[in-house]
């Protein structure tokens, strides 16, 4: 009997989970259960692939797949201006990261308000897939609940302080939310919800916590090396 992976719901049987992916998580989905979802509505009545000119295009549609998933999956998102990321970070930064063991990943209600013990937040209850904050440079706060469910995702959040942030960092930041943007391996920057922060960057990843007074792009992609795409929902690195 499987269960979804996006919703814990169960289903007799493979089709109707299937059935369930494409009616419900169309847009959540990663590129095998993309695939997956792709071969199961082309195999019904109707709608297989006549012979001849339609394989070359499947086949066609295939290696564009194959291309997006390498691109997404194991080629770091990232664009000229980004660069591309090694599999581990620098000792020197990740030796500072704090961890926090995961106080809960239990999935809420979007009107529940969650008392995370610590602020910004590295776990705990949080919003449902659906709720999730995509990649991108945030000028307004988002919802924890949501940014939480990015983490659990892989996602890096970094916090920043709006009254202090310079214009080379906010440059920077735009840049690596604008190149990492998979949804098992993103980036997104966003206001700090503290008041009077201790920091003025907060980095998260599930379990972990970097802060920094003055922005440093190297020690932000030491973070990203470790961490990004490295959620435990679903690893992609």
């Amino acid at each position: 009997m499987p269960d979804c992976d996006y919703c814990g719901e169960s289903f007799s049987d493979e089709d109707s989970y299937l059935d369930h992916l494409a009616a419900d998580h169309r847009g959540d989905l990663g590129s095998i259960d993309k695939r997956r979802v792709a071969a199961h509505e082309g195999s019904g009545e109707g709608g297989g692939f006549p012979l001849g000119p339609a394989i070359l295009v499947g086949l066609l549609v295939f290696a564009g797949v194959v291309v997006v998933f390498v691109t997404f999956n194991f080629g770091g998102n990232g664009t000229a201006s980004a660069g591309s990321l090694p599999d581990s970070g620098d000792d020197s930064v990740i030796s500072q990261v704090q961890t926090e063991p995961a106080t809960s990943n239990q999935h809420v209600s979007r009107d529940t308000d969650v008392d995370y013990q610590r602020m910004p937040p590295t776990s705990g209850p949080h919003y449902g897939s659906q709720y999730a904050v995509g990649a991108g440079f945030y000028t307004e706060q988002r919802p924890l609940g949501g940014l939480v469910h990015s983490i659990e995702h892989g996602a890096i959040v970094v916090y920043y302080d709006p009254a202090t942030i310079p214009a080379e960092a906010e440059e920077n930041l735009t840049d690596l939310a604008n190149s990492y943007t998979g949804a098992w391996r993103s980036f997104i920057a966003v206001p700090t919800p503290v008041d009077d922060p201790n920091a003025t960057y907060v980095l998260t990843a599930w379990e972990k916590r970097l802060t920094m007074d003055e922005y440093d792009e190297d020690t932000v992609r030491a973070f990203m090396a470790e961490y990004i795409g490295r959620g435990p929902e679903r690893s992609v690195r």
